[in-house]
């Protein structure tokens, strides 16, 4: 979840909301990490959970290493759950995680 705020506050537009939502049934927690920036390119939405994968132009000569979202998925993946990237209707991006 730091990896999905630190991400928002970095390249969205405030303000940066989180949501924490408990599943349906026994158990389950949805976290949501929202942000009002530009969105995410519609080519860049598959792709954004792989390894070195960078969106824009502007963030390939970033520091940063392309690989925060990969590992994000690995690790909720470990947890039994998911983790989606989505476009806002009104605007901004969206991040949510499914976990058990």
């Amino acid at each position: 979840v730091a990896n999905l705020v630190g991400n928002a506050l970095k390249h969205g537009g405030a303000p940066v909301r989180l949501a924490l939502r408990p599943l349906p049934g026994p158990g389950g927690a949805e976290i949501e990490v929202s942000d009002r920036g530009p969105g995410i390119p519609g080519a860049a939405l598959p792709h954004l959970f792989d390894r070195f994968f960078k969106a824009g132009a502007a963030r390939t000569r970033s520091e940063s290493s392309g690989l925060g979202l990969a590992i994000t998925h690995e690790n909720v993946r470990l947890h039994g759950g998911t983790v989606t990237a989505a476009n806002r209707p009104d605007g901004g991006a969206v991040f949510t995680v499914r976990l058990p």
